[in-house]
């Protein structure tokens, strides 16, 4: 069984599906097997929530103050068993604070929509914005609902500004400066956060 839970520059990280409706040109799942501490990150089969459970059980949460929800894999791929978890860890752990890192397509992943659920369980959900526009999009995410999944990751961003205490939208510094400023306009649109990651550092 590969890790569900590991860490990466000292912060804890939950790996609970390899699913994942994008394939994006600067993915780090494509840098090798693991990332962090992580030995392994490539499940064989896909985790039960029991398995999830247990791994939260075995887990030592003593001054761990926040958790986030990413690996390799897109959460809500395995919504029922996002939920689940993330509920179950704030019952064992009441004050530790949730974050979702997500594409933000879980409504078309799921087929409803999902962003007041996640809202009211995670404290903090990060949104991968990537580019500035749907074709630009589809062609760095190569995603599998081209010409829809931009606007769908908008809308559900949107959503979640209204629900979440903290919501974020973030881009890769694989694109170029004029596309980041570009891309913070859009997020401003939205009304969330925006954030470069560094491609460099997996985070």
């Amino acid at each position: 069984m590969a890790d569900i839970i590991y860490t990466l520059e000292g912060g804890v990280y939950f790996n609970i599906t390899n699913k994942c409706p994008c394939n994006c040109a600067f993915c780090i799942r494509s840098k090798g097997d693991a990332v962090g501490e992580a030995e392994e990150l490539w499940f064989d089969k896909e985790p039960t929530f029991e398995e999830i459970k247990k791994a939260i059980d075995d887990y030592d949460f003593t001054n761990i103050d926040s958790a986030v929800f990413c690996g390799y894999g897109e959460p809500t791929n395995a919504y029922d068993n996002l939920i689940k978890s993330a509920n179950y860890l704030k019952s064992v752990n009441p004050d530790i604070k949730l974050r979702l890192n997500t594409n933000g397509l879980s409504d078309l992943i799921n087929g409803r929509p999902t962003a007041k659920e996640l809202s009211e369980i995670f404290d903090v959900i990060s949104v991968s914005l990537n580019e500035t526009d749907s074709e630009k999009y589809d062609k760095i995410t190569r995603n599998i609902y081209p010409g829809k999944a931009f606007d769908a990751m908008l809308d559900f961003t949107r959503e979640c500004v209204k629900y979440c205490k903290k919501v974020r939208m973030t881009v890769v510094d694989v694109i170029s400066p004029e596309d980041i400023e570009k891309s913070r306009k859009v997020c401003e649109s939205t009304g969330a956060e925006f954030k470069v990651r560094s491609y460099a550092k997996g985070r």
